[in-house]
């Protein structure tokens, strides 16, 4: 037994329910990816299966503890490292101990792990941690450093049952390989939440959550969009049918209103031949027959027409969205940055070894490094947000957009109808800027949430059609590890929408499957 799930249901604390009755089974040493659309509940499931959240109904049952690692590490800036991986009460008794303290309860705290101090050392020096102390506060570290600190707890404990959200964000090339490693070689039963191709399809399972519950596919995430399109070609060929149905069923209909009007015009004319009350008759014979039939075709043609609108939603919910960002007339190779020796100085330490770099209009360039070599930083100083601490800088002045893993061009406090409003620089009417959102794929219900309530992808979502509103034509697009907090369907969405941009792009991530489809020219790879 690894995970059993049954009639599990929860109701956020403002009693809006999330799930229902949700059923699912992951045996022993099983690898399962949880995929489903933007606001299914992903992350919230996970939550409740590590026993972060109570469920509302139903029951949990595992067979080990679950092992849970979510995807923002904020809440736990203030522990130190040494607390993630679980030694930092071994490493304080060994401590004591080497201080002359001989407490019986250190020595029990120890559990006569004597090397422990050594064993971390090395399990940070595996994780690309070996420069940071097991003291240092989780507040201190970057976001890729967080995330490779409890991969390593995961390593270092070896837990039976593991909940992963987003395990591969933030990491570099060299840490992800890493993890997908330790992933293949593991023997734990594990349900990883992630937008990571290549880490989707190392799991043996799939789970779409939906509004209907949870769909299992046995398979890799390639074998589920292959299903997933075999489902689309399904539905298309449903509409098609439904379509010429309609249109069959309106012709009837066309010709059951002509024959009507023939009806009362031959009753009109028959009237001076036969006695009136006969005429009367017939006539209101004809005319209830012919009515039953038009009352049978019009309640035809209103259940054809639902069913096409919910086989048109179904399309909708598999079929990526489509939305075009507006690109600028470019001037083929114009110089758009200039940077000569230049470099940036965090307390006393120099990020780079003078710095060269160039971009001309219409380039697509990937800025790589390991974490913490300065990648959000160099963008930051070609914005404007930063100044070098040397060298020397020229821009054209180039317009920009620019899109980073939080989304924060998006104001927290406002709702998605304000936010949208903020940049609603063409004056688009208020049933214009419905349209948008719908097109966007937010339900009616949602223009009243708060940004900060909205997921990853609706974040993305959003941002891009505040773009859309707005009269900006960016010269250049920025793009700082945009894909970190998004599901797989947003990202489809997003690798559109980029991929049909032909300005300037700077882009940082290391999503392999996200630059190969939105194609690079160039990469510049940042060192210390």
């Amino acid at each position: 037994m690894g995970l059993i799930i049954r009639s599990l249901s929860y109701v956020h604390p403002d009693n809006e329910a999330l799930f229902q009755d949700l059923n699912f089974i992951l045996n022993e040493g099983e690898k399962a990816a949880l995929v489903g659309i933007n606001g299914a509940g992903k992350s919230t499931l996970l939550r409740l299966l590590s026993g972060q959240l109570q469920l509302s109904a139903g029951e949990i049952i595992h067979s080990a503890q679950p092992w849970y690692v979510p995807q923002h590490l904020g809440e736990y800036d203030t522990w130190s490292v040494a607390r993630v991986l679980g030694v930092d009460k071994k490493l304080a008794a060994l401590q004591a101990i080497l201080g002359g303290d001989t407490d019986v309860q250190h020595f029990t705290q120890l559990d006569d792990d004597w090397d422990i101090e050594h064993k971390v050392i090395i399990l940070l020096e595996k994780w690309g941690l070996g420069d940071i102390h097991q003291t240092r506060l989780m507040g201190s570290l970057s976001g890729g450093q967080k995330t490779k600190a409890f991969l390593a707890a995961m390593d270092l404990n070896s837990p039976k049952l593991i909940l992963l959200d987003e395990p591969s964000n933030h990491l570099d090339l060299n840490t992800r390989m890493k993890l997908y490693r330790m992933i293949q070689e593991s023997k734990s039963t594990m349900l990883i939440v992630s937008h990571d191709r290549a880490l989707l399809n190392l799991m043996n399972k799939t789970l779409e959550l939906s509004e209907k519950g949870i769909a299992t596919f046995g398979g890799n995430f390639d074998f589920y969009q292959q299903k997933k399109q075999e489902k689309v070609a399904a539905l298309r060929s449903r509409l098609n049918e439904q379509m010429r149905a309609l249109k069959e069923s309106e012709k009837k209909a066309g010709d059951m209103a002509g024959l009507r009007a023939h009806q009362q015009a031959r009753s009109a004319g028959m009237s001076g031949s036969i006695p009136r009350i006969i005429a009367g008759g017939l006539k209101n014979k004809a005319e209830r027959s012919t009515a039953r039939m038009l009352s049978a075709h019009d309640e035809k043609i209103a259940l054809l027409l639902h069913n096409i609108e919910e086989t048109k939603a179904q399309i909708q919910e598999y079929e990526t969205l489509k939305i075009d960002i507006r690109s600028p007339e470019i001037h083929p190779g114009a110089l758009l940055i200039d940077m000569k020796g230049i470099n940036f100085k965090y307390a006393d330490k120099l990020l780079w070894n003078k710095l060269d770099l160039q971009v001309r209009s219409g380039d697509r360039v990937q800025i790589q490094g390991e974490n913490g070599s300065g990648k959000t930083t160099l963008l930051k100083i070609i914005t404007g947000a930063l100044q070098p601490f040397e060298g020397t800088y020229n821009n054209s002045g180039f317009s920009y957009f620019h899109l980073d893993q939080n989304y924060s061009m998006l104001d927290p406090r406002l709702t998605v109808f304000e936010q949208i409003q903020a940049f609603n620089k063409r004056r688009l009417d208020e049933d214009e800027l419905h349209q948008v959102l719908a097109y966007a794929q937010f339900k009616p219900a949602a223009f009243d949430k708060k940004c900060d309530k909205l997921s990853g992808g609706e974040r993305m979502k959003l941002a891009l059609s505040c773009l859309l509103v707005s009269n900006q034509v960016p010269e250049v697009m920025i793009l700082d590890e945009p894909t970190n907090n998004l599901d797989v369907l947003s990202l489809e969405v997003l690798t559109l929408a980029v991929k049909s941009y032909s300005g300037t792009l700077l882009v940082i991530s290391h999503d392999d499957y996200f630059i190969d489809e939105i194609g690079i020219d160039y990469k510049i790879q940042l060192c210390h």
